[in-house]
């Protein structure tokens, strides 16, 4: 599959500038907008066609390249590119700025991310107010990054039944967050293992979870952002 978007520069709120992929829909310059949050491997090809695919379904879809360049391809790297990351600054400068540079269209924004990603997702619907909604796949921030229970927009998340990282009880307890903060919230069971959505890994994807999650993830963001349903 051909990639359709192109590399830009953006900025964030510090003045600092920053790498971004941007996918946009024919003719959808002022369509909601969605910023795409990679998982700990970089801004590769996978996150890419990711945004690409957003954009097929209608929306302008925005991939912030939170590790500058970098991208791994062993997992050891990866953790060492995901351990190195200013986190605090990746979700007030990084993704502040990707939501603002898709708000300039006037149009609703949403977050949506994976793994790393997921738990960025979370941070950003506690701590980044002009986030419309939230889709989160397969990750939860550590407690003091962000309470969940402060989220302040829509909020899905989908997650695996044998993930040994966002384990099982640690999604009850995310959960049991939600309910009693009173978020609009649905959370999804999938019997799959963590990154079940990421067709680059074939020893884990899960073909049908992973459309299942993706259209639950349209709908989702088609009825809170107002964009299409379905790709």
């Amino acid at each position: 599959m051909a990639l359709t978007g192109k590399m830009i520069e953006i900025q964030r709120p510090d003045g600092a500038s920053l790498p971004a992929y941007l996918a946009t829909p024919e003719g959808g310059e002022r369509a909601p907008g969605v910023v795409v949050i990679q998982e700990w491997w970089g801004l590769n090809d996978q996150m890419k066609r990711t945004a690409d695919r957003l954009a097929a379904a209608g929306y302008r879809a925005l991939v912030p390249d939170l590790y500058r360049g970098k991208v791994a391809s062993a997992a050891d790297e990866a953790n060492h590119l995901m351990t190195n990351l200013d986190w605090a600054g990746a979700c007030h400068q990084d993704l502040r700025g990707a939501v603002a540079f898709l708000k300039e269209g006037g149009a609703k924004v949403g977050v949506l991310g994976f793994c790393m990603g997921g738990a960025l997702t979370i941070m950003a619907a506690v701590h980044v107010p002009e986030v419309d909604a939230a889709v989160c796949f397969y990750g939860i921030p550590p407690a003091d990054a962000a309470d969940p229970g402060k989220i302040g927009a829509p909020f899905i998340g989908h997650f695996a039944i044998h993930d040994d990282w966002c384990t099982p009880a640690a999604v009850n307890g995310l959960e049991a967050t939600l309910k009693a903060a009173g978020v609009e919230h649905t959370l999804y069971r999938y019997d799959a293992h963590h990154a079940f959505f990421n067709e680059a890994r074939p020893e884990v994807y899960v073909p049908e979870a992973a459309e299942l999650a993706w259209k639950r993830s349209l709908d989702f963001l088609g009825r809170v952002l107002g964009g299409e349903s379905a790709a």
